[in-house]
């Protein structure tokens, strides 16, 4: 039990913004936090999933800001290698160029951050293509004349002919042209979203894609060409760091030290009911194992779902549009099959030495227009300690995008599984033969949607902001599709309002909403 003089904080959600919250709280204030997850599982959707011994990162997550506090507040956790891993073992890469030199040895501590190479590219028309689309000869030839031709005619017509970004459709023709945009965006956003580009908003676009376009690509080019600077592009970054077990390293070691610190921290802890009294939280109702107890708060922050936390909320109006909207919000889920292969079939033709030749991608966007996978994950280019046996086998993630209930959702988990490695087999990824293990996992609520009620989501965010103590934090909690880094800031910035008493939450919802693209480093 706590002092009673000692203000409380409950938060809801044991990911990235409500375990930053709780640390933060008990580095930089007297309050008291008390953290409840609904699941067994620390980190959210970066969580680390175990199984036979091998990790799966869900999505995968590179860890890299634009943010200085953010790479400090990692590094400070969890400190920057200071010797090889494993995978630069193997290959003799003892280059120390990058490493800490007071670093850890990752062979022999566990409490590290890897610098890894970042390499994702495109698989189309069974080829490899850069992500994103490069200019190189081989991209040209990998599209063949006419494509190549029709792609150049369509991108000058986009130069000429703006669209106006009503739609996430037009917001890739304006940078990319008709060409490209049918080639390599089309298909894979409505594979991810469950809806044609046209009816989404261009917002999506402007948080994830901000600043990559065709001109963006040619400016990156003469810059590496002439030596004036490295790209700063999000997805022309060429390495992050990376917690030698996966994310859900990270936020178990979080979760570790808010424990130790005093903090509390319950999982397959469900917050049900919200009381409100006179514009502020007063208390939460969570329920374990079919028991409810009350849990009396001075501060309430809510990495819950925006649909979960209105229908959650009691002893206040909510206006009738509010409720609507908040229950219309559109979601989108995710399967992952982790899949144990002895080899990937696809052979290393790039410049970057791979242990037997591998190839040397994090994740591989799957644009074939004949099977479902939207991704390819290959946890041994994260970190070779995500493997069990990293040097004789190899372990994939697929990645399906699903609406929870359609019928990828409710399809068995041995049709499934045997779904995915029909379609990798059928793409000539791999071969069935090589298969040694496999299993499924499903994630809910893993992308917030931008379309249907999403566009009345102020309505709501005002009602939500006129509660004093609630504050809605991270990728959930705000309904916007944040990176990493970004959920932490709502959480950064959410302590400094309560360390200052402000009631203004405009700081909270603004973190990402900046014009300058989320992952660009600063000069």
């Amino acid at each position: 039990a706590c002092n009673k003089h000692i203000k409380t904080c409950v938060i809801a959600g044991a990911g990235p913004a409500g375990l930053t919250a709780a640390y933060e709280l008990l580095q930089q204030t007297s309050i008291h936090p008390i953290v409840f997850e609904a699941t067994a599982m620390i980190g959210g959707i970066s969580q680390t999933v175990q199984y036979n011994g091998n990790r799966m990162d869900i999505g995968g997550h590179r860890f890299f800001s634009k943010s200085k506090e953010v790479m400090d507040w990692w590094n400070r956790l969890m400190p920057l290698q200071g010797k090889p891993a494993l995978d630069d073992r193997l290959l003799n890469n003892n280059s120390k160029l990058l490493f800490n030199p007071d670093g850890p040895d990752p062979e022999k501590n566990d409490r590290v951050m890897l610098i890894r190479r970042r390499v994702s590219r495109i698989f189309f028309l069974r080829k490899f293509f850069d992500y994103p689309i490069s200019l190189k000869p081989a991209t040209f030839t990998n599209m063949g004349l006419w494509r190549t031709f029709c792609a150049g005619m369509d991108y000058m017509t986009a130069q000429l002919h703006k669209r106006p970004e009503t739609s996430l459709e037009n917001f890739y023709i304006n940078r990319f042209g008709k060409t490209l945009y049918r080639l390599f965006f089309e298909d894979y956003t409505e594979k991810v979203w469950g809806i044609h580009p046209s009816k989404l908003g261009a917002d999506w676009g402007s948080q994830r894609v901000k600043g990559v376009s065709i001109s963006a690509v040619l400016k990156d080019m003469l810059a590496k060409k002439f030596g004036r600077g490295k790209s700063t592009e999000t997805s022309l970054i060429e390495q992050f760091i990376y917690p030698k077990y996966g994310p859900g390293q990270l936020w178990e070691t979080v979760a570790d030290d808010i424990q130790q610190a005093g903090g509390e921290l319950y999982l397959q802890s469900e917050v049900k009911k919200i009381r409100v009294e006179g514009n502020r939280v007063t208390s939460i109702e969570v329920e374990k194992d079919g028991e409810s107890r009350m849990i009396a708060c001075d501060y309430f922050l809510s990495s819950m779902p925006i649909k979960d936390l209105v229908a959650a909320l009691e002893g206040i109006d909510v206006p009738a549009d509010v409720r609507r909207i908040a229950a219309e919000l559109p979601y989108r889920d995710f399967i992952t099959v982790g899949l144990l292969v002895k080899r990937m079939k696809t052979r290393n033709r790039t410049q970057i030495k791979t242990y037997r030749d591998r190839t040397p991608d994090t994740w591989i966007y799957i644009q074939e227009r004949d099977v479902k996978i939207g991704r390819l994950q290959v946890f041994n280019n994260w970190s070779p300690y995500l493997v069990k046996d990293y040097e004789n086998a190899m372990w994939l993630g697929l990645e399906y995008f699903c609406t929870e209930g359609d019928a990828m959702w409710q399809m068995p988990e041995k049709e499934f599984i045997e779904m995915a490695v029909n379609e990798l087999a059928q793409i000539d990824v791999i071969a069935k033969d090589d298969v040694l293990d496999a299993v499924q996992v499903k994630i809910k609520k893993a992308y917030p949607s931008y379309f249907g009620s999403y566009y009345e989501l102020d309505k709501v965010k005002s009602f939500l902001d006129s509660i004093e103590n609630l504050f809605c934090i991270g990728r959930n909690g705000q309904h916007r599709y944040n990176n990493m880094d970004h959920s932490m800031m709502t959480a950064i910035e959410t302590v400094r309002n309560l360390q200052s008493n402000r009631t203004d939450k405009s700081n909270v919802w603004n973190v990402n909403t900046e014009e300058a693209y989320h992952e660009t480093a600063d000069k």
